[in-house]
């Protein structure tokens, strides 16, 4: 076998065997390897598509750094999921011409876990720590001096015999993304020099990527096709992508691999994804809440006990976008169903007698 085709099967991140300590997760980037062109995520800056503020602000940073031949500003990247947090951190690397090395908070649980990633850091290399708001108190502390002064402290020993040991690192950077910004502690959240916050992407932004990637994928698309798949992505690049997955099989097997606008639609429609991007399970909420608590207002666990969904999964993962797109409403006494959500899943407004219905009654 080549050298060429056996590094294109190389997994991205090993681990070591030893049986002492386990080496940290790393990712060396070759900017003259070929090796990702089979992955959907974009390799390079200019090949990402949207969030070009956040864009043309890593640029100025990237040149910077490289202009001062200094390692780049620790960086903080929350939005949403699914909008390329972990894209951007692992783009840069590239653009730099150095290594990253990947965890993740939940992993940190203790300082000696996150000692590994930092001793084996090299000079302007790039430690990545995925939903870092999850990171222990412990590790937060421990990460302090790391990230100011390039310092490790490690204390060995117990009582009147302990001691400190102060153990100076090469400078490198530390990338952190979350999803929930206000989870992080102001201490560690002002330690990042840079911070830049993902949004949503447009529908013309989630269409182009779908065309890219359908070509990656060696998949034909038309262009109406790949409209239909933006407007039912929930403005999440992410969600495009596994619409795009879904809709390439289906077109496989029924229609001889060409992805129309109708073999889109029915593919979705398969998969009970409706014009707007909602779900079963959305669709399910909307209607819980309006045959069982008359529009509302209702209380999430009452409406997770009609649905049997626990109510993390209603907070997190069907709620923000209904609230988003104007479906329903979080009021102090409860949820609500809004016009646009009724008219959405073809109801009536709901006739309500009691003592709510007269402020209700505004909402319709």
């Amino acid at each position: 076998m080549e050298t060429g085709n056996r590094m294109a099967r190389e997994k991205i991140f090993q681990s070591s065997d030893d049986d002492e300590e386990p080496a940290p997760f790393r990712s060396s980037f070759d900017l003259n390897d070929e090796q990702f062109d089979d992955t959907l995520r974009p390799q390079r800056l200019c090949d990402v598509v949207g969030q070009r503020k956040v864009v043309d602000r890593l640029q100025i940073m990237i040149d910077a750094a490289k202009m001062r031949s200094e390692p780049l500003g620790h960086l903080l990247l929350d939005g949403p999921p699914g909008l390329g947090k972990t894209t951007f951190a692992t783009v840069l690397p590239r653009e730099l011409g150095t290594e990253c090395l990947i965890t993740s908070g939940p992993l940190l649980a203790a300082p000696k876990d996150l000692l590994p990633h930092i001793t084996n850091a090299g000079r302007g290399s790039v430690l990545f720590i995925d939903e870092i708001h999850r990171m222990s108190p412990a590790v937060e502390e421990f990460i302090y001096p790391v990230m100011e002064d390039f310092r490790v402290d490690i204390t060995l020993g117990e009582g009147m015999n302990a001691r400190t040991i102060n153990m100076q690192i090469e400078p490198f950077t530390v990338i952190g993304a979350t999803t929930r910004s206000g989870m992080l502690t102001a201490p560690l959240r002002d330690r990042f020099v840079n911070r830049l916050h993902l949004d949503y992407y447009e529908l013309d932004e989630l269409a182009e990527i779908i065309l890219r990637n359908a070509k990656k994928l060696k998949v034909q698309i038309d262009e109406a096709a790949a409209d239909e798949l933006a407007i039912r992505a929930r403005a999440t690049p992410r969600i495009a992508n596994n619409l795009l997955s879904w809709v390439r099989d289906f077109a496989m097997v029924k229609a001889k691999g060409v992805i129309t606008k109708q073999v889109a639609i029915d593919a979705l429609a398969m998969q009970e994804v409706d014009r707007l991007g909602l779900e079963e399970p959305d669709r399910k909420y909307l209607q819980t809440l309006v045959k069982i608590f008359a529009g509302g207002p209702a209380g999430v666990q009452a409406i997770g006990h009609s649905i049997n969904v626990p109510v993390d999964t209603l907070e997190d993962e069907i709620e923000p976008f209904l609230l988003r797109n104007g479906l329903i409403q979080r009021t102090p006494r409860g949820r609500v169903i809004t016009s646009i959500g009724l008219e959405h899943i073809g109801m009536k407004p709901p006739k309500n007698d009691d003592q709510g219905g007269a402020g209700q009654s505004q909402l319709f």
